[in-house]
This record gives C-alpha cells, sequence and structure tokens, in this order.
C-alpha cells in the first residue's frame, strides 16, 4: 500500500513537489518577433518608460523572449497590464497569466513564449533582470594577460 501524505490538497501538492512544466511546440521566431512588436508597441504607447527587450532562445527554459519595462505609478502599471492583456488576446494569444496587478511594484504577465515584467524604478533597479538575462553575461571571460 502506496502511504497518502496527509491534508489537503495544497499541502499534498507541496509534499509530491513542483509539477514539470512541459511547454507545447515554441512559437517561430517570426510569430514572436510580431507579438514582441505588438507588446513594445503597446507599452511606448501607455508611455512605460525604458522597454528592453531580451532574447532568451536556448538560454531559459520558461520563455524565448522577455520584455521589462518602468512605469511610474500603480495605476499607470495596472494599465499597461490590461492594455496588454486586450491586445495579446487580440492578436491570438488566449492563456495569458497576470500576477501582481493589484498595485505591486512589480507586474509579472506571463505570455506563454514570451514573459513581460512591468516594474516601478525602485524595484527595477533591486532585482536588476536585464543584468541577470542580458546578452553581456554568455560572453566568456578574458584570461588575463
Amino acid at each position: 500500500m502506496i502511504p497518502v501524505p496527509p491534508g489537503t490538497p495544497r499541502k499534498k501538492a507541496a509534499v509530491a513537489g513542483p509539477r514539470k512544466r512541459t511547454r507545447g511546440t515554441p512559437l517561430p521566431s517570426e510569430r514572436l518577433d510580431e507579438l514582441q512588436k505588438i507588446i513594445v508597441t503597446c507599452l511606448e504607447d501607455d508611455k512605460a518608460e525604458n522597454v528592453v527587450a531580451l532574447d532568451l532562445a536556448g538560454r531559459a527554459s520558461f520563455a524565448d523572449r522577455m520584455v521589462i519595462a518602468t512605469g511610474l505609478a500603480d495605476r499607470q502599471i495596472s494599465a499597461m497590464a490590461m492594455h496588454l492583456e486586450d491586445k495579446l488576446s487580440a492578436a491570438g494569444l488566449k492563456r495569458i497569466q497576470i500576477e501582481g496587478s493589484g498595485g505591486s511594484d512589480w507586474v509579472l504577465i506571463d505570455a506563454g513564449d514570451i514573459v513581460i515584467h512591468l516594474f516601478k524604478p525602485e524595484a527595477r533597479e533591486m532585482y536588476a533582470l536585464e543584468r541577470m538575462w542580458g546578452p553581456d553575461l554568455d560572453e566568456e571571460p578574458v584570461p588575463p594577460g
């Protein structure tokens, strides 16, 4: 007999450990380019500051692209998230998940192969995702002399 972990379904899931995320077939790069352009244009229309798009293909298992932008106020960031959800839905993406849109320093939008981070300036500086995922980290260190 297999022992059954006690407790609620949530506790049982915690005991079982994280599920492995299986991703469907990746989107073609032309489709990713199209979606990235929609995202960047929407953010620029909403007056987002310092919009940065990073290519994560082959470097991350959770997404192929990442877009990072800064908003100055909670309302602006929430509005940017809502507008992005509308634009991406109109572009054919149906499973868009948004975390933190209830007035926080960081909103995460998971659009499948593209992940969007909307930050307040202080939070963006603290988390420094551009430095963590930027292309300069892929370069080999130059040996001295």
